[in-house]
């Protein structure tokens, strides 16, 4: 998964570098470039400010240019089903001269070479297919597997080997259709060949620039995967993205294998708020009123994809999904999510309380929900608001309320702010670095709380999964090298510990007197690298916990690992702090303890269950093209999903009295508005599967964070006696 880009600095200063592309074209002050020079131009610009702007300073040198190349090809044909071996042959024949004629001619003429064969084999395709379509003759009785998977498998040796793929690929989607219990075998010809024209079609309509925007992404990629060339109309989108204010569902899609993928849910927005949609679905098909037929969206390009889910303020959106936990893809779900404007308040921090019964006493815990680090203006009635001031007020609530121990949720915290996470660390510390931020030129800034105080020096849980990233992975590390709490929760977080900078190429041309054609563009760029105080970086492994707890989110295909390119893990020199070493001494018994309640809770099993269940339809990557066999396993599956519900139900106890605190309510007496505990849920007897699907993805936050519960109770236990930092 490629995440949203959530820490993000102004353009600095590559002046060297940009000298040297220009000296590279002598071209005169005042030039005003044609169509072609503009592109040649924005190609080794391109080219040379990836060679300066990044860690590794390398030259775009042959090594490079066949991966470059393997890239440019992947992202067109990424299961290797469309190109021939010999298509790749001749490919291959451009590479010695590939460097040298992109970086110091602006040569693109490949970019154009490669996307014509494409489309000739897409025509091909086409075709063939619409004749498989055309004759029906499609039966499913045998015992057959279709891989769809094919990254890694070798490009089809002939015309006859990729109509074999093809073949079986149509296959595929017709079962998958079939399968769904919707639609007739006259609509499911209509709805593939309109597919298979759709894809050919909208490759045909896309212009030269678009196809140097391709070639140039793919060669940015080679030297990282946060690495982008943006032309004008992707740059726009970006900068949409990076706008909370945008009318949507509040979901970060991405284009992956043909579906449109809900990569993260922004918390607060009209999807996370609504419960329906989760991280791993993929959307379908699209409707704007109810009742009409869904725009078909696999294998459409994703602006046109996201193009239809926005819409104005207050309209519903309707949205045909693959559950992330489906048996199969067959499996679908019709949502309706109201489109709103995503505000800064859905964003902010909320607190809860929670009276865990133990034994016979009851320890009352707070948990503080941070989405974002945030920062803003705030207003003239409530004053400047940033998750470190909204932090501070609901520490001081729950003090108030007598807490014995706090767990800070970063689970869902994509980012932010650097500073606040830097300021927001300095809640639980006296002072001290927090990061260390090394750049390009190895020079190493540090980040420090100043202070000299701490908000809370109680007990302390730091919760997190692989979707805590960027400025959450500072903060977890930060507080785990002071020893200053158990960080609980996936094997690891995300792992990006990286910054980019936004280099508009118009303004380096312009500067060295050249005035393109046209808007060039610009390029994204790795400057900066995070650290932690101990010297350990956060990119790549992430910040790893102290206490695992089971989820259905930990997984390596969710992080940093499974990008392609990423930047390595490494270590500087440890920055001078003072640990507080409040945890070492608890953790080996903490685990102990947590292992063997999670062994014997019979929801966690289940959940353990579930995630073996994902694993293997990962680790498999093929499907069965029997359909008797897909029914029975999907059969089968709801059969599974409806008893887990009903056991999970049947022994659910009365939930612990649990208050909810928000920024809003903070001034009103009392812990908080009671949300849970007032009595044991009702089993549903004709639950509908749909729901199960969501019952069983919210028990796992549930149970996720109750466990985190029990151990923060097991620390605060184990805490007695030690000495803490003295209180603000």
């Amino acid at each position: 998964m490629k995440p949203n880009l959530k820490i993000l600095i102004p353009a600095t200063a590559v002046s060297a570098a940009m000298v040297t592309c220009v000296a590279a074209f002598g071209f005169r002050n005042e030039q005003n470039l044609d169509e072609g020079e503009t592109d040649a131009a924005i190609t080794s610009l391109t080219t040379k400010l990836l060679e300066n702007s990044q860690f590794a300073h390398q030259k775009l040198d042959d090594e490079l240019a066949a991966k470059f190349l393997d890239r440019y090809l992947d992202t067109l044909d990424g299961n290797h089903m469309i190109f021939l071996q010999a298509d790749i042959d001749e490919f291959r024949r451009a590479l010695p001269a590939l460097a040298f004629s992109t970086r110091e001619q602006g040569d693109n003429e490949l970019a154009r070479t490669v996307f014509d064969r494409y489309l000739e084999r897409l025509d091909q395709r086409r075709g063939f297919i619409a004749e498989l379509l055309k004759a029906g003759n499609f039966d499913f009785s045998a015992d057959e597997t279709f891989s769809y998977d094919r990254k890694d498998a070798p490009y089809p040796a002939d015309i006859a080997s990729a109509k074999t793929l093809w073949t079986q690929q149509i296959r595929s989607e017709y079962l998958q259709e079939k399968l769904t219990g919707k639609k007739t075998p006259e609509d499911i010809v209509k709805v593939l060949d309109r597919r298979n024209k759709r894809v050919v079609d909208t490759m045909k309509k896309l212009s030269d620039n678009a196809v140097l925007e391709i070639y140039l992404e793919a060669l940015a990629q080679v030297y990282d995967p946060h690495s982008d060339y943006m032309g004008p109309e992707q740059m726009k989108t970006f900068e949409i993205s990076m706008n909370l204010s945008l009318v949507g569902i509040g979901a970060t899609l991405q284009s992956q294998d043909g579906f449109c993928k809900i990569m993260e849910l922004v918390p607060g927005g009209p999807a996370a708020r609504s419960g329906q949609l989760k991280n791993g679905d993929r959307i379908v098909g699209v409707s704007q009123k109810k009742g009409d037929e869904f725009t078909d969206l696999i294998d459409l390009p994703l602006s046109q994809t996201v193009d239809m889910i926005r819409g104005k303020k207050g309209t519903t959106v309707f949205l045909e999904i693959i559950p992330t936990t489906a048996a199969d893809d067959s499996e679908r779900k019709t949502v309706s999510i109201v489109r709103e404007e995503i505000k800064l308040e859905d964003q902010q921090a909320k607190a809860r309380i929670i009276d865990m019964p133990v034994g016979d006493s009851t320890r009352r815990l707070g948990v503080i929900d941070l989405p974002a680090f945030y920062a803003g203006e705030g207003n003239a009635k409530a004053g400047p608001t940033s998750a470190t001031a909204d932090v501070s007020r609901l520490i001081t609530k729950l003090k108030e309320e007598k807490i014995t121990g706090l767990i800070l949720d970063l689970r869902h915290n994509g980012g932010g702010s650097l500073q606040e996470a830097i300021s927001l660390s300095g809640l639980f510390i006296p002072s001290g670095p927090v990061v260390q931020t090394r750049s390009l030129d190895g020079e190493v800034e540090i980040g420090k709380d100043k202070d000299g105080k701490v908000a809370y020096d109680g007990p302390l849980v730091v919760l997190t999964s692989r979707f805590s990233a960027s400025a959450s992975e500072i903060v977890a590390g930060a507080l785990q090298d002071y020893g200053r709490a158990v960080v609980v929760g996936d094997t690891s977080t995300f792992g990006k510990g990286t910054v980019q900078t936004i280099v508009p190429l118009s303004r380096v041309m312009q500067s060295q007197g050249m005035v393109p054609k046209s808007d060039p563009g610009a390029l994204k760029v790795t400057i900066s690298k995070f650290y932690r105080p101990s010297g350990k970086s956060t990119q790549l492994e992430g910040v790893k916990a102290d206490v695992v707890i089971p989820s259905l989110s930990d997984f390596p295909e969710i992080g940093e690992s499974d990008l392609i390119n990423p930047l390595p893990w490494d270590t500087i020199e440890t920055a001078r702090f003072t640990p507080q070493d409040r945890v070492s001494a608890s953790i080996s018994t903490l685990r102990t303890r947590s292992e063997q309640r999670v062994t014997k809770d019979a929801d966690f099993q289940v959940l353990k269950s579930e995630v073996e269940r994902l694993q293997k339809m990962r680790d498999e990557k093929s499907v069965s093209l029997n359909e008797a066999k897909r029914l029975q396993e999907k059969a089968d599956l709801k059969t599974r999903a409806e008893a887990l519900k009903k056991e999970r139900l049947a022994r659910a106890a009365t939930p612990p009295a649990t208050y909810e605190i928000t920024l809003k309510t903070l001034a009103k007496p009392g812990p908080g508005e009671l949300i849970t505990g007032k009595e044991k849920p009702k089993l549903k007897l004709n639950a509908d599967p749909d729901a199960e699907e969501e019952s069983a993805l919210d028990a796992n936050d549930d149970i996720i964070l109750r466990e985190a519960q029990n151990i923060l109770i097991d620390y605060a236990d184990l805490l007695k006696g030690q000495p803490v930092v003295s209180q603000r």
